[in-house]
């Protein structure tokens, strides 16, 4: 994997991951990348320091970070997780969950042979792929959420 930080043309900042440097060529060419913030898809490389290890044989005088204990998370990445959570979850409310048919209904929907509707569900790695093959938009759920006829 690769990550790229990426800009849009309206200046908004943000991360992707790509399997190559191809992969993120042919997807930027499709239009398949797109700011998250504003949606356009007129999207660039900003520019990265490279990671450049340092010698094996060379003396460091600089300490060693501090190490964090197994399980404990910084109070800044617990909030942003938290408001993550909340985002997707506020997302999800207007939502419909459709099961293993995602691929089925978003595809229905993007040619236009159902009115568009906010879903989730599940799908395979490879119907996501071709989903985004075809130019369809899907995104993963980043927290993990139980169907509705599993909840109590």
């Amino acid at each position: 994997m690769i990550v790229y930080d990426l800009f849009c043309s309206e200046g908004h900042r943000f991360e992707g991951w790509f399997g190559s440097s191809d992969d993120y060529e042919r997807q930027r060419d499709r239009g398949l990348v797109s700011c998250p913030q504003c949606g356009c898809d007129k999207v660039g490389k900003a520019p990265m320091a490279p990671a450049v290890p340092t010698k094996g044989n060379s003396r460091s005088d600089a300490r060693p970070k501090a190490q964090m204990s197994r399980g404990e998370m910084p109070p800044e990445v617990q909030n942003a997780l938290k408001v993550l959570a909340e985002a997707q979850a506020k997302a999800l409310e207007k939502s419909t969950w459709v099961g293993d048919k995602f691929a089925e209904k978003a595809r229905s929907m993007h040619y236009g042979e159902t009115d568009e509707a906010p879903i989730h569900g599940q799908a395979t790695r490879d119907e996501a792929e071709d989903m985004l093959a075809e130019g369809i938009s899907v995104a993963p759920i980043l927290f993990p959420i139980a169907p509705p006829d599993e909840l109590n």
